[in-house]
């Protein structure tokens, strides 16, 4: 299908207010690699929690959630919705830990932590790791969504997508560095949630559909509404989306957006907070936001989706100029905005365009922040002036994306994108949790936990369905490489040389991270005339904030569903217990910090 001139109107006006942004900001961006990568540490928590709210909502994010829907039902989603987990614990334990830090990135966290050639070789491996390789992944599944709606919407080649999407995303994020990049992702995501919602609307009036009550009782959706999975009638499918989710993948799987312990892009926005309490509170919005907010309107369309196009033969006749191989079920989420009037069809255009801006410029000034702080300056030139590094990091933005269009054309799907890097991360959650509060975890433990889950990873993709025959359930993947890879790091930090006193003893002052993990550090360095101070982090109080967190989110998300379904009664109940989750966590955070305060107080 074509756009009308309206919607061309509707598209380039949002991308010239973007683009203008950036501009307007680029001889301040460019006055220093502090500027360009942290926003010079001043950055509110609004602002910094929207941003990444603006990060997560991807292009590929609603042809995921959809891919999801038509084929486990709504109760998939749980695959995703899994990581609120860790999230809440990022916002109450570790969100402070970070600000406290005072790195560059959350690689730079290696020198602080560690110590000897073996924290130098990681810092600089890890850099290269999920600032190039890793990170180039994930902005390929975002652009293979952009590849897809291209096709669908706009006719165009997967190559022509590549080449307009990278390059408009590329100058922009080259201009305004950090700063440039939240200003534009609260604009971003106010489109993009604008347009989610008009489409859902519009998908819900087809006359396939027949409005709410119709989608409900038609026969292809009605048994895929449940909140929480059959556990009689699929009791494998119950165990892959629902149960390993919530008991292994959460806290074990590294995953952008969503780190065990904070990372990535978050940990960049709780570094640029201007002070601990904002960093808390942008991890807090984000998460309030990006699970309980913004759901709803994606299954909405991937559940009309399965009216109109109940199947893939549907979409391949629908759509006879997509190229056979990336019609998965993913494309459905696209083919259901081609029914879009003149118009609002340009702002759900633009909102997904302002979706992909503003995940790739975050992935892009994020990646190139490690290559920059992490191994230009570190190893390469130390000496390098201020404007030196805001140039390189410039051309490793444009090499970032190079790589990242190349890759795109590769894959078929988002499912496929997200299980790969699932995989990748398997098992090393635990030890992002646990360095911060235990002592004895060294970089040969980190070293050794990413080395083999690559390994196992690469074992599943490609030895195993070639010397079985077909690939194991992933569940089963992801358990193994938890298992494997757990074992492998713990018994490396009880066997290698453990990092030396002096630096476990200068991490400790300047996180005070507490706990029982610490006690040996704090009780060598009392005997030695060099007292730590009492840890901040309060981890019962956190851990107990973690879980009302939980149950708040949680009952929010479910309680806007069932006002959806109809079921007003189970709405209000559930809408009263997310209330009184909130209340509890403002009570219950509120006295601990003043016990936080006190005690600082007495100490000076």
């Amino acid at each position: 299908m074509h756009l009308a001139t309206v919607d061309w109107l509707v598209v380039a006006s949002f991308l010239a207010i973007s683009l203008a942004v950036g501009v307007a900001l680029a001889r301040r961006a460019g006055s220093s690699a502090g500027e360009f990568f942290l926003s010079g540490r001043q950055m509110p928590w609004w602002l910094l929690g929207v941003s990444m709210v603006a990060t997560t909502f991807s292009t590929d994010t609603p042809n995921l959630v959809t891919d999801i829907v038509r084929t486990r039902g709504v109760a998939g989603n749980w695959v995703w919705w899994a990581f609120l987990l860790t999230g809440m614990l990022t916002t109450f334990v570790y969100a402070r830990l970070w600000r406290r830090s005072g790195v560059e990135t959350d690689v730079g966290f290696y020198e602080l932590r560690y110590s000897g050639r073996l924290a130098r070789f990681l810092r600089g491996f890890r850099a290269v790791y999920l600032g190039a390789f890793f990170n180039v992944m994930i902005m390929a599944s975002v652009t293979l969504a952009a590849i897809k709606i291209g096709g669908v919407l706009l006719g165009v080649s997967p190559v022509e997508a590549v080449l307009v999407a990278g390059t408009v995303t590329v100058l922009y994020s080259m201009l305004g560095g950090l700063t440039g990049v939240l200003i534009t992702d609260f604009l971003l995501f106010v489109v993009a949630m604008a347009g989610s919602i008009a489409a859902a609307l519009y998908a819900l009036d087809r006359p396939e559909v027949g409005g709410l009550a119709g989608l409900l009782a038609h026969p292809n959706v009605a048994a895929r509404l449940d909140f929480v999975p059959d556990f009689a009638a699929d009791p494998a499918l119950a165990l892959g989306v629902f149960v390993i989710p919530l008991a292994v993948q959460w806290w074990s799987v590294w995953y952008p957006g969503s780190e065990p312990g904070g990372g990535g892009y978050v940990a960049q926005r709780m570094l640029a907070a201007r002070s601990e309490g904002h960093a808390q509170g942008a991890t807090l919005l984000f998460n309030v936001a990006h699970y309980a907010l913004r759901p709803w309107p994606w299954i909405l369309v991937a559940l009309c989706s399965l009216v109109v196009f109940p199947d893939l033969d549907s979409l391949r006749a629908a759509f006879p100029g997509v190229e056979a191989r990336v019609v998965g079920h993913d494309l459905a989420y696209p083919a259901m905005l081609t029914f879009l009037p003149a118009g609002l069809l340009g702002l759900v255009v633009a909102s997904l365009a302002a979706a992909y801006m503003s995940t790739i410029s975050t992935h892009l000034n994020w990646g190139a922040s490690y290559l920059v702080h992490d191994l230009y300056r570190r190893f390469v030139a130390p000496q390098a002036t201020e404007r030196e590094l805001v140039r390189f990091g410039r051309w490793a933005t444009v090499g970032l994306m190079a790589a990242a269009g190349a890759i795109s054309l590769l894959l078929s799907n988002a499912l496929q994108a997200f299980q790969i890097m699932l995989q990748i991360g398997a098992g090393t959650g635990l030890l992002f949790l646990l360095r911060w509060f235990w002592w004895r975890v060294n970089a040969a433990s980190e070293l050794v936990a990413m080395s083999v889950s690559f390994l196992i990873a690469v074992y599943f993709q490609l030895v195993h369905p070639r010397l079985y025959g077909a690939p194991l359930e992933e569940w089963r993947q992801l358990t193994i490489g938890v298992a494997l890879t757990s074992a492998a790091w713990i018994a490396t930090a009880f066997l290698s040389r453990p990092t030396d006193e002096a630096t476990l003893r200068a991490f400790y002052r300047a996180t005070r991270p507490g706990g029982p993990g610490w006690a040996r550090v704090r009780r060598e360095a009392a005997a030695a005339g060099e007292p730590l101070p009492e840890g901040l982090a309060e981890l019962p109080v956190g851990i107990a904030c973690m879980a009302l967190g939980c149950a708040a989110v949680y009952a929010a998300l479910f309680a806007a569903g069932s006002a959806l379904y109809g079921e007003r009664g189970r709405a209000l109940l559930l809408a009263s217990v997310a209330l009184g989750a909130a209340w509890a966590i403002r009570a219950l955070w509120s006295r601990s910090q003043r016990r936080v305060a006190a005690r600082a107080g007495a100490a000076k």
